[in-house]
């Protein structure tokens, strides 16, 4: 018997969506399950129209967003089931802002969760939140499809040792921020290494050269493959809490050490001295891509180390049984 499924996303190309639900459609529709995809809605029209759509299906997915009251209990009131499923700590607000609290963030989240039936979690500090207005609430990691990324050619030779960095242009600030610890690294290797800025946004250093690469989905993987020390730096607040690792899983995807903020997921995914290093304060960032820089020996026994932690439960084959257990209302077959 097959389940009709709404998906509810901000959009295709938007890394969440992609990578929290979309890549499992194809194992949902070998599984039964029906997949219809449809963004946000954006006009009075496209309310109404999702209301109208509603009682088709057995089960709607809504990825990140909250709704407002009072189309919220409307929305509710014609669902069958829903499952809410977030990556970011939206319950704050972001790093950017003077204060992270925010009643009518806290609000909204409160008011998604508790007409949810299922609450699907990043990581656990996202689940602790969920679990004050909700009893069921599950981790589900943000994973990525491990036979898509392939290990770096570890013997190829290179001018320059390359740090590198994806993401899109809501995120570039935390690397920016970090601009000393970049130019750090120039002055003490001067004509020896470089900064890769995967991203659709750039910015320039003074004492170190900056590759812009223009992320496409197309690419990404090949752009990944040719750095050699991937870096993740983080603000130590509670927006940075509700991150979920995506980056760090990428690099590890390529077989490439992390050197990352030790706030929130990272803590998990990232083993200090196994596959990566952890970085406090601006001298540990300096002295830990140093060691690396130094040392390809090292960064290829972290970059395959990284890559079996990878596949230790963060890919989306590991995880696709357990998107499949949630949206059929089975028991959870995770943790």
């Amino acid at each position: 018997m097959s389940t009709d499924l709404l998906i509810l996303i901000q959009g295709r190309e938007i890394a969440a969506s992609r990578y929290r639900i979309l890549q499992y459609i194809p194992y949902l529709d070998k599984h039964s399950v029906s997949c219809t995809v449809e963004e946000f809605p954006h006009s009075p029209g496209a309310y109404v129209s999702l209301l109208t759509m509603l009682p088709r299906y057995d089960c709607v997915f809504v990825q990140r967003k909250r709704f407002h009251f009072p189309f919220l209990s409307l929305f509710r009131r014609r669902a069958r089931r829903v499952i809410y499923d977030l990556d970011d700590a939206v319950m704050f607000k972001n790093t950017l802002a003077r204060s992270p609290y925010s009643k009518t963030r806290e609000r909204r989240f409160r008011n998604m969760v508790r007409n949810s039936d299922i609450i699907i979690a990043g990581n656990s500090f996202l689940k602790e939140q969920a679990c004050r207005h909700h009893p069921d609430v599950v981790v589900i990691p943000t994973s990525i499809p491990a036979y898509k990324y392939s290990l770096k050619d570890y013997a190829k030779t290179k001018e320059r040792v390359t740090i590198g960095w994806i993401g899109d242009h809501g995120s570039i600030h935390y690397l920016e921020r970090f601009k000393d610890i970049w130019d750090e690294i120039g002055r003490r290797f001067p004509g020896r290494v470089e900064l890769k800025i995967i991203c659709d946004t750039f910015f320039d250093c003074r004492h170190i050269p900056v590759r812009k690469a223009k992320w496409s989905q197309e690419t990404e993987v090949e752009e990944l493959m040719d750095i050699d020390i991937g870096v993740m730096p983080l603000v130590d607040d509670l927006w940075s809490w509700g991150k979920c690792g995506l980056k760090i899983l990428q690099y590890f995807g390529a077989g490439v050490p992390a050197v990352c903020t030790p706030v929130g997921v990272n803590r998990d995914i990232v083993i200090h001295g196994k596959n990566g290093y952890w970085a406090r304060t601006r001298e540990e960032w300096a002295d830990m891509l140093s060691m690396l820089v130094n040392d390809s020996k090292k960064r290829r026994e972290m970059g395959l180390t990284g890559r079996k932690t990878l596949e230790s439960g963060f890919t989306m084959e590991a995880n696709a049984p357990h998107i499949l257990s949630a949206i059929l209302g089975g028991r959870w077959l995770c943790r």
